[in-house]
């Protein structure tokens, strides 16, 4: 009886070694193809969260400064309101702060303090929104302007109206140097600066804000007011009134 034939044992050919290798390099390519576009997704989307977020802390800070603004007539060289737009935009004015206000640690008891917001460049070739508080009667100190409160980075636009009630329309500057508008509009733009490497999209937050204040006018404040030109008063309190009310 014969012995059964062996047959030769089949072996894969270089040439099916090699398609195999590629279709698997296929694979892996299109799983990391696929984990990259995941994760940039999810870092967008944190980029816009985060910036949304930034943006509505930031017009509610604002706002709420916005609420506690103070003037008076008789001292407007310490109590006015400005307004500036354009390349160099500024928003500045006085007002009596809750203690929760931030960096409110570091003025004491100086709580109606003056506020300043500018558009600045940043660290990283960005435009950043700060914030410089300095007591009313005071400088900013040194600190304070070498290192002001950052509210926002990548600032595309930071735009500051104000209604006029004169002219019935929207201002981009206050020149009325004796009162405080009624309402102010503000509109911020974050992301797709020119200037940063940032590639989250752009968002833009506009708030209009009505004052709850308004200037106080200098006989209220000082209980005196010159008539015809002569230096005379008017006095609050008439005789046989001891200044007090019965």
């Amino acid at each position: 009886m014969k012995p059964p034939r062996k047959h030769p044992a089949r072996a894969f050919t270089l040439i099916e070694i090699m398609v195999a290798i590629m279709i698997l390099g296929m694979i892996i390519s299109a799983i990391y193809s696929t984990w990259v576009l995941i994760l940039r997704s999810t870092r967008v989307g944190q980029e816009a969260a985060a910036q949304v977020q930034r943006e509505r802390i930031t017009v509610r800070m604002i706002e709420d400064s916005l609420t506690c603004v103070q003037s008076f007539q008789a001292s407007m060289k310490y109590y006015s309101f400005v307004v500036q737009n354009g390349e160099q935009p500024m928003l500045s004015f006085a007002a009596r702060l809750p203690e929760i206000y931030p960096r409110n640690g570091r003025f004491g008891d100086f709580n109606l303090r003056r506020l300043t917001f500018t558009v600045e460049p940043g660290p990283d070739s960005e435009k950043d929104l700060v914030l410089r508080q300095n007591p009313i009667l005071m400088d900013v100190d040194s600190d304070e302007q070498a290192n002001p409160l950052v509210l926002a980075r990548n600032v595309q636009n930071f735009v500051v109206e104000c209604w006029d009630t004169n002219t019935v329309k929207w201002v981009d500057e206050w020149d009325d140097t004796n009162s405080i508008p009624t309402m102010v509009r503000v509109n911020l733009v974050l992301g797709g600066n020119a200037n940063s490497q940032s590639t989250g999209p752009t968002l833009s937050l506009t708030r209009l804000i009505a004052l709850p204040s308004s200037t106080l006018p200098t006989v209220a404040q000082t209980g005196s007011l010159g008539v015809g030109g002569a230096g005379g008063d008017v006095n609050l309190n008439p005789p046989g009134n001891s200044g007090s009310p019965q």
